[in-house]
This record gives C-alpha cells, sequence and structure tokens, in this order.
C-alpha cells in the first residue's frame, strides 16, 4: 500500500489527548490545527502536522489528496446500532403520525415484534443483502465503525446466525462491525406466557453457545416496561458477564425506571437512551464510570419532545457518546452529521462536544479508543474529508451531504451510497 498524503486542510480535528474519553471541558477541546497535513503510511497515521515539518516518502510511492478548502476529523464511530433485519415499518411511521402510540402499536403485534417476523422468515442472502445496502450508507455519513445488535431473531438458532452474519460482513468489510448479543430485546410471541422460559433459554442454551463460538464482545438488555424488568435484566447480565461477556443496557427511554442504578451496581460498559435520568442518577453513572450513550434520532423519529438532559451530564462529569441507535422502528437513520445537529440544537451541546461524543468518546465506549477515535501517530486512518472550511457547518447546515471522502485503514472511499 502506497503512502497517502492529505495536504493543506483548513481544519484538522486531532483530538488529541489523555488516552481516555475525555469529560466536562475537555469534551471542547478538539486539538484543531490549521492549515495542516497528514501523513498515511501502512493505513495508519504517521505524521500530523504542518507540510513542511513532515517527513515524506519518494514522490512515487506517494498519493496525494488536495484538502485545500476542507476539514478533517476522525471518522464517525456509531456505538448503538440494530443493522440486521428484514424489511421496514414504514406502515407503523404512518401509524404513529395518525395518532397511534408506540406502546399500542407493539401491543397489536407490531413494533420489535413485526421485525422479528420478517427476519425469521428472511434468508441469510436476503439479510446479507440488505445489510450490505446500510454498510454503503454508514460509509457515506462517515461513520467507519459500528457496534451491531442483535435482537430481531428472538431465539436460539435465529440469534446465533444474526451474530455470524455480523462476522461475515466485519470480514467482508470496509465497515467494521462490532458484535453485541441483544436477545433480551423483547419476549418473543412464543414465550408470551412463559417469562421464566425464556430467560433460561438465554441463560444455559443461547449464552454458553456465544461465548464457546465467539460471536459476540457484549451482551446488552432492553431493561423497560413491556421488555425486561430490573430482575431479569439483573439476572441476564451476571449471566452473560459469567460466560466472559462485557455488559451494556438499553435503560430509562420511557420512565426513569432504575435501570441506571443497575448499570452502575454492576459497572455496565455503557448505559444507553436514558431519556429519563435525574441528577442523582447521574452521579451514580459518573461514580460508577458507566459511560451514557444518548440518542436523539429515536426521540426525534417517534416525534417526542423530552430529550436526554445532556448538558447537565456534561456538567457532571459524564462522558457521553452520541449514536444512531438506526434500527427499522424508532431510528431508521445511519446519518451521524444528523445526529449532531440534533444534539446541539434539541440538547445544548456545543458543535466541539458532540464531535468529541461521535468519536473519540465513542471510541473508549467500544473499548477500542488506543486505535480508534483521533488523528495522532499510530493510530488507524480511519478519518473523513468534509468539503467545508470548518467543520461547525456541517452542523449547522443541516442534512447537507458534505462528507467527501471517507477514509478506512488509510484506503480512500467516495461519499456516495
Amino acid at each position: 500500500m502506497n503512502s497517502i498524503l492529505i495536504k493543506n486542510a483548513s481544519q484538522v480535528l486531532t483530538l488529541a489527548g489523555p488516552a481516555r474519553a475525555r469529560t466536562g471541558p475537555e469534551m471542547s477541546n478538539l486539538g484543531i490545527l490549521h492549515d495542516a497535513s497528514i501523513l498515511i503510511s501502512e493505513g495508519r497515521i504517521a505524521q500530523v502536522g504542518f507540510l513542511e515539518e513532515l517527513a515524506l516518502p519518494d514522490a512515487h510511492t506517494l498519493e496525494t489528496i488536495d484538502a485545500q478548502g476542507c476539514s478533517v476529523m476522525p471518522a464517525f464511530i456509531d456505538a448503538h446500532t440494530h443493522p440486521v433485519f428484514a424489511g421496514d415499518r414504514m406502515d407503523e411511521f404512518e401509524m404513529r403520525i395518525r395518532g397511534r402510540t408506540y406502546r399500542e402499536i407493539s401491543e397489536a403485534g407490531g413494533g420489535i415484534l413485526s421485525s422479528v417476523r420478517r427476519t425469521r422468515q428472511a434468508t441469510d442472502d436476503e439479510l446479507l443483502h440488505q445489510a450490505r445496502k446500510f454498510s454503503r450508507w454508514f460509509l457515506c455519513g462517515g461513520t467507519t465503525t459500528i457496534e451491531a445488535k442483535s435482537g430481531y431473531g428472538l431465539s436460539v438458532k435465529e440469534e446465533i446466525r444474526a451474530l455470524r452474519l455480523i462476522h461475515r460482513l466485519n470480514h467482508e468489510g470496509p465497515l467494521e462491525w462490532v458484535p453485541t448479543l441483544l436477545a433480551a430485546h423483547v419476549l418473543p410471541e412464543e414465550f408470551r406466557d412463559r417469562r421464566n422460559d425464556y430467560v433460561r433459554t438465554i441463560i444455559e442454551k443461547l449464552l454458553p453457545g456465544v461465548a464457546r463460538e465467539g460471536l459476540a464482545e457484549y451482551a446488552d438488555v432492553f431493561c423497560e416496561e413491556g421488555a425486561f424488568n430490573l430482575a431479569e435484566t439483573r439476572m441476564l447480565l451476571l449471566a452473560a458477564r459469567s460466560v466472559g461477556l462485557k455488559i451494556r443496557i438499553h435503560t430509562n427511554q420511557f420512565s426513569n425506571s432504575g435501570g441506571a442504578e443497575l448499570a452502575a451496581e454492576l459497572s455496565a460498559r455503557t448505559a444507553d437512551h436514558l431519556d429519563h435520568l435525574d441528577e442523582a442518577g447521574i452521579v451514580t453513572l459518573r461514580d460508577a464510570r458507566v459511560v451514557p450513550v444518548l440518542l436523539p434520532a429515536s426521540i426525534y423519529h417517534l416525534g417526542r419532545t423530552e430529550f436526554p438532559p445532556a448538558r447537565k451530564m456534561i456538567d457532571g462529569g459524564l462522558a457521553v457518546v452520541l449514536a444512531t441507535d438506526f434500527n427499522p422502528g424508532t431510528a431508521p437513520t445511519t446519518s451521524m452529521p444528523m445526529v449532531l445537529s440534533l444534539a446541539c440544537t434539541q440538547m445544548r451541546m456545543t458543535p466541539a462536544e458532540a464531535v468529541s461524543a461521535s468519536t473519540i468518546n465513542a471510541a473508549y465506549a467500544l473499548d477500542r479508543g488506543d486505535r480508534l477515535g483521533s488523528i495522532e501517530a499510530g493510530k488507524q486512518a480511519d478519518l473523513i474529508i468534509l468539503s467545508c472550511p470548518d467543520y461547525r457547518q456541517m452542523i449547522y447546515h443541516f442534512g447537507i451531504p458534505f462528507v467527501r471522502t471517507v477514509l478506512k485503514r488509510g484506503r480512500p472511499y467516495a461519499a456516495i451510497p
């Protein structure tokens, strides 16, 4: 692989700093260099600085990208997605517009269970075809790494199938997939009146098989009314941890359910959603070093107005992360720029804080901060070139496709879906 020189960028957002997630005022420090260049070698960042200061290789081994008038930043890392499913839920989208609530639709057999039915009926090839399309969508929006959950199979066979497909997609590239088991999404229809049996099935059959094959890094549970209660969630997460999986939790999406306190008690890696969280919960998460992953696109798509208290979280010392929650029902978007715009307008995060939350903090939330999330020598060259001289334009002019070029492991891809 030839070396690549990205030269003359109006801004390079290095996010250089401590080797950990950023909190408080640190989230506003993007380490911006002006009129700077980046040398990439063997898929990694070799040097960052002013062009005249770089030690360049021979010209015949150097590919040059002129970034004059552009800003360059680390590629987005989407730390919460549900990308393996069949079909869509556009009919439910219209039902909500006409006044039906998310809960009413779910209780009538729609919602997650409607995606489960379609996904179980789909072939591997059909699921792969759709997931590859989504992969292109992520890349064209500047995302090069995603946390990818199962959760639309809800049986031992189907959940393992989904995780195997995620592994196959990860090996295909260029998008990097981080696998998470979400068998505890909701109760499958066949276990509607046998809750305990389904929990035991996950614990006794599914978790050992997933661990034996090395199919997932994380396990997740949807802890919410209509999904799994606190006692079930505790049992499931402890069982997941006992087989070597790191744990995450969906919680406090529709109510202050106590899930944040459970995440702290169990030292979960992340607590996701947190639309309803009081100041005591913020302190509890901070003291336990649990990372909050906020998902404003799901609130937007459901037509709700109560967003997570991101401003209080940042001021309270939490290492906030932003993600899309890409899924067929409540957040059918892969656009991290849109998420950043929502974070700024609806949660009062600054543009700099939003960038930190979707790059370096997301990298550490997925235990990849040692190689992703910032533009520093030795790190993997996952970058995006924006066709604007100031990165804030990407957020200010929401909905405009500013991502010009995406680099994954130093290889350039045009931002074409």
